[in-house]
Formats: C-alpha cells, structure tokens, sequence
C-alpha cells in the first residue's frame, strides 16, 4: 500500500522546515518512509528510533546515493545518545 501518493506529507514537511544543507534528527524514523522525503536535501540525517527490526528495514530500502550522508541509530528519545549542537533540526513526525 502506497502511503500519502498525492504528496500531500511532503508538501507540508518542506513548507514548515528547510532542510537545504541542515544536520537533521528524525525521532521515531522508524523504517524511513518519511526520511527518504527529505534526506537528500540534508547535508546530514540520523534517524533514531527504539524499535530494531525497523532500523533493519531502514537500513536495508535506504537508497545509494544517501549511504554516506542518511545513519540510523537504536536509541530511546529521553536518552539522546548526542553532544549537544549536533543538529540543526529535529523533526518527529508520526512518533507521539
């Protein structure tokens, strides 16, 4: 099933945040699905997520071009596993 085919998340993701050359934290990445809508405007991306098996899954669909610069991370939110300053933005979509 082919989630959000109008593009309407996306739309809406790019009109509230600029992700041009950004340091992004996804929280609750999950398997990427919104990561891929983003990334490749980032100069940097780490999802973070609790659940393994979709980090897997992530890791796996992650497309080429966005290995050097889209990293995932198994970790719990109240417990950023990140100095401070490391991200310009942080997003948490669909995680609450």
């Amino acid at each position: 099933m082919l989630k959000d085919p109008e593009g309407n998340e996306t739309r809406h993701l790019h009109q509230f945040a600029d992700f041009t050359g950004r340091r992004v934290l996804e929280i609750g990445c999950g398997e990427g699905r919104l990561t891929w809508r983003y990334a490749s405007a980032s100069s940097l991306t780490v999802g973070l997520d609790p659940d393994r098996n979709a980090l897997r899954v992530a890791r796996v669909d992650r497309p080429y071009h966005l290995e050097k610069k889209v990293h995932f991370v198994n970790a719990q939110s109240e417990h950023l596993p990140f100095r401070k300053e490391t991200f310009d933005t942080a997003i948490l979509a669909w995680s609450l």
